[in-house]
């Protein structure tokens, strides 16, 4: 298969989907691969590493999409490009549709098969492709909450770990998955005082365990919430609900009881944000203020941090990429319920229940449409038209 890679044009966005050594292990099983000039340059990839990995160096994204059946990328494409994205062609990347119901009309214009890395889903529940990304934003959210407490970034004042003889900062983490359990690690870490909420029990027996006795766990609610946060200092918003938008959890009513100078930071904003404050905002310029709260809402953390990202990234996605690109699309999400629970919109058809239900758009599932296939094809010598399995 021709697998097009594209530089990401997203602002301050400097991921790039495949390091050389993706570019080579998939050269290994066949594929050709395009790599768009400087695709790999924020992260220290060179084109010259690229082509000695055996990857086509091209000039032109348009020319790319021309050429390959899989397009990949680490963000979703942006409103310039939808026009190149063929009917029937992969787009495999980081779509989070249901913050965008612009994109996710569009895309069903294109009637593309849009693979969402951030719902591909392992039988456990675990999200393979997503992890390594919460891993980055996690410990990220802690130091860009510790930098926008300064009083002169905004924020109150206040060390996170404190002094010998002076209180330490309280960290509030809403949601305990993979980044919440990142973000208590590094606060912890450097000495502030956490609290972790989530909404399920089993979950904080874990948090609980592995933590040591370093941060408190509560049962997550709206009363919880309401008692922790005039407490806070940093606040981060960690909540996932896979594929849907994320509910709003803290109100503007509730910022009028915490500190002034205390910031939020909005892990959550790429799915639409928890914090009812939220808006989405950029490395360039990524924080604001309301009723005196600073926050930080930066869409895509992990872009600052491009070289560790990369490198994450690829390790988890390469061997689904290898294995749609060897199978082809049917015949992967057949065969492989991870990378099925990934598919987004397929040929014109919303095939993620949370983002039909997002915008109130017709679900199809996808286990039905891959069972009746989608082409119409001609049975041999009879002159009638059906639906092909």
């Amino acid at each position: 298969m021709i697998v097009g890679i594209l530089k990401e044009i997203k602002a301050e966005e400097n991921r790039v989907c495949m390091s050389p050594g993706g570019v080579e292990f998939m050269r290994q099983r066949g594929h050709q691969i395009l790599v768009e000039k400087n695709a790999g340059k924020a992260s220290a990839f060179t084109d010259a590493t690229y082509q000695k990995a055996g990857a086509e160096i091209v000039d032109a994204p348009k020319d790319i999409f021309k050429r390959a059946k899989m397009i990949m990328r680490v963000k979703e494409p942006q409103p310039f490009e939808l026009a190149l994205i063929r009917k029937g062609q992969i787009y495999f990347s980081y779509l989070h549709l249901a913050a965008s119901e612009t994109l996710t009309r569009a895309l069903i214009k294109r009637k593309a098969v849009c693979i969402a890395y951030e719902t591909i889903q392992k039988a456990d529940g675990t999200l393979p492709l997503l992890t390594p990304m919460s891993e980055v934003a996690g410990p990220m959210a802690i130091q860009q909450g510790a930098k926008y407490l300064e009083m002169a970034q905004g924020g109150h004042g206040v060390l996170l770990g404190g002094v010998p003889g002076v209180d330490p900062a309280t960290v509030v983490i809403i949601g305990g998955g993979a980044v919440g359990i990142n973000a208590a690690k590094m606060a912890s870490g450097l000495g502030a005082k956490v609290y972790i909420l989530d909404i399920d029990l089993e979950r904080l027996r874990y948090l609980s365990d592995v933590m040591s006795g370093q941060c408190v766990t509560l049962m997550s609610s709206p009363a919880a919430i309401r008692d922790v946060l005039p407490r806070a200092d940093l606040v981060v918003g960690a909540v996932l609900v896979p594929g849907s938008k994320t509910p709003t959890l803290v109100t503007r009513e509730m910022l009028g009881t915490m500190k002034k100078g205390a910031v939020l930071v909005d892990v959550s904003i790429d799915q639409g944000g928890c914090f009812e404050t939220s808006r989405e905002t950029t490395h360039a310029d990524p924080i604001y203020e309301v009723d005196g709260i600073v926050h930080y809402a930066v869409s895509n953390m992990p872009g600052a941090l491009p070289r560790t990202s990369t490198l994450a990234l690829n390790n988890a996605t390469l061997p689904y990429a290898a294995e749609i690109a060897g199978k082809g699309w049917k015949k992967a999400m057949k065969e492989n319920p991870e990378i099925k629970a990934g598919a987004n919109i397929v040929e014109g058809k919303v095939t993620y229940k949370g983002v039909a239900e997002a915008f109130g758009l017709k679900y199809e599932r996808i286990k039905k449409l891959l069972e009746l296939g989608f082409r119409v094809q001609r049975f041999r010598g009879s002159g009638l038209r059906a639906v092909c399995r």
